[in-house]
C-alpha cells in the first residue's frame, strides 16, 4: 500500500515539476519581452506563485469549501452519513474523523479537501445522498477517504494553484501584447529579428503553456483516480457498491452548479464531461467511468492485486496500474454480500429525498412549524411577518 503511494508520489513530483519548467518559461519570456532581462520575469512568476502556493496550503480546504457553499453536518443532522464515514475512516486506519459537509445541489458527486489526515473534510452533493443506497454512497466516501489517506489532496490543491497561476500569467501577458507593452520589450531584447523571434516564442508559449499545463494536471489526476478506486474496493470488499454508484453518476445529465475547472479533478467524477465524444477522454480530468465500472465489476476480490489483474483484463494485457513492488505479496481479498436493506434499515429514495431536504431547509436556517394537519411549513429565517398561514387547512402559526 505504501509503496504503490510512494510510487504515485514520485511520479506526480514529476508532473508538478513539469508545470513548475511552463510556469518559469512563461515568466522567462516576460521578461525578455517587457523587461530585457529575464531573472525580472522569472523573479515575478516565483513570487506569483510562491503567495498563491502559500494560501493553498494553509487556506485551500476552506476557499474550496466555500466556493461550492458547502454547509458543515455533525453526527445528529445526517447519522447515515456520519456513520459511513466513521466506517471508512476506521477501514483505513485515518487516526482523525474527516469533517463532512453537504452541498446543495441535485447533481450527484462528491470530493475531498484538505491538506492533511488532521485538517480533511469530505463533502457531497444532495443529490448524491438522495439517489445512493448504502453501499453505493460507501463505496463514494471510501473513495474519497482513499484519497485523504493516500495524500492526494494537498497534491491536487498545489497543482490547482499552478495551472491557475499559468492561465493568469498566461492572460495578461497576452493582454499587455496586444495593448501595446511590447514596444518597449522590443527595445530592451535588442529590436529586429531578435526582438521578432521573441515576440514568436512569447506568443506561441503563451497559446501552449495553459494547454500543456491543464494535460499533466488531468494526469496526475486520472493516476489518482485508479488507485483511489482500488483502495475503495479494498476497505468496503465491495467493488459492486463503487461501481453501482459511477453508473448512476455517468448516468445522470446534472452537473455541480458551482463546479470549475480548478476544482474538476477533486470531484469523483469529471463535472464537465460531455457524453457521447471521444475526445472529452483525452483532456477529462478522471478515466473514462465505463471503464473505471468495468474494472470494479471484473474483480475476482477487493485486493490491490484483484484490481490489477481486472484493469490488465480490461485493457487487454495493456500494461499495469501498480508497480510490481506494491503487488508483491498481495494476496486475494474476498468480496463480502451486498448490505440488506432490512437489515440496515435502508430508507427508500423518496424517505432520502425528504430526509436531505429537510437537512437543507436547517442549515440554510428556516424554521419548521409542524402544522395540525400534517403539513410541514419552512419559513424563511429574514422572513418580517410574525404569521403564517398554512396552505392546507388555513391555521395561522405565530413565527
Amino acid at each position: 500500500m505504501w509503496e504503490q503511494i510512494r510510487a504515485n508520489r514520485t511520479k506526480s513530483f514529476v508532473l508538478v515539476g513539469a508545470m513548475a519548467a511552463v510556469l518559469l518559461g512563461i515568466g522567462y519570456i516576460i521578461g525578455m519581452m517587457f523587461f530585457g532581462s529575464p531573472i525580472g520575469g522569472l523573479f515575478i512568476a516565483l513570487i506569483i506563485w510562491g503567495v498563491m502556493s502559500l494560501v493553498a496550503y494553509f487556506e485551500g480546504d476552506n476557499i474550496f469549501l466555500s466556493i461550492s457553499r458547502a454547509k458543515k453536518i455533525e453526527r445528529d443532522d445526517h447519522p447515515r452519513l456520519y456513520n459511513i464515514v466513521e466506517e471508512m475512516k476506521i477501514a483505513s486506519g485515518l487516526e482523525y474523523m474527516p469533517a463532512i459537509y453537504i452541498i446543495d445541489d441535485p447533481a450527484m458527486n462528491a470530493f475531498a479537501t484538505g491538506r492533511d489526515p488532521k485538517k480533511a473534510a469530505v463533502a457531497v452533493t444532495s443529490g448524491l445522498l438522495q439517489n445512493l443506497n448504502r453501499d453505493e454512497l460507501q463505496g463514494v466516501i471510501g473513495h474519497e477517504i482513499a484519497h485523504i489517506k493516500n495524500r492526494d489532496v494537498l497534491l491536487m490543491t498545489m497543482c490547482g494553484v499552478l495551472l491557475g497561476t499559468i492561465v493568469m500569467i498566461s492572460y495578461y501577458m497576452m493582454h499587455m501584447l496586444f495593448w501595446g507593452g511590447i514596444s518597449g520589450g522590443r527595445r530592451g531584447g535588442g529590436g529586429g529579428s531578435g526582438g521578432a523571434i521573441i515576440l514568436l516564442v512569447g506568443l506561441v508559449l503563451m497559446i501552449v503553456a495553459p494547454i500543456l499545463a491543464r494535460l499533466i494536471y488531468y494526469a496526475i489526476s486520472r493516476k489518482r483516480e485508479y488507485l483511489a478506486d482500488a483502495t475503495a474496493a479494498q476497505y468496503t470488499r465491495y467493488p459492486e457498491g463503487l461501481a453501482s454508484a459511477l453508473e448512476k453518476l455517468g448516468g445522470s445529465r446534472l452537473q455541480p452548479q458551482s463546479a470549475n475547472e480548478a476544482l474538476a479533478p477533486m470531484y469523483i467524477t469529471n463535472p464537465f464531461r460531455k457524453k457521447g465524444k471521444a475526445a472529452t477522454d483525452l483532456s477529462s480530468t478522471h478515466p473514462p467511468i465505463s471503464e473505471r465500472i468495468r474494472i470494479l465489476r471484473s474483480m475476482g476480490g477487493a485486493s490491490f492485486a484483484d484490481y490489477n489483474a481486472s484493469y490488465t483484463a480490461v485493457h487487454r494485457g495493456g500494461g499495469s496500474v501498480m508497480p510490481v513492488s506494491a503487488l508483491a505479496g498481495a494476496g486475494s481479498l474476498g468480496i463480502r454480500a451486498a448490505s440488506s436493506e432490512a437489515a440496515v434499515g435502508e430508507p427508500s429514495k423518496i424517505e432520502r429525498t425528504r430526509e436531505v431536504s429537510d437537512l437543507m431547509w436547517k442549515k440554510n436556517n428556516y424554521k419548521t412549524i409542524n402544522c395540525n394537519c400534517g403539513t410541514k411549513l419552512k419559513v424563511p429565517p429574514n422572513i418580517k411577518r410574525f404569521t403564517v398561514k398554512c396552505p392546507h387547512c388555513g391555521t395561522t402559526h405565530s413565527v
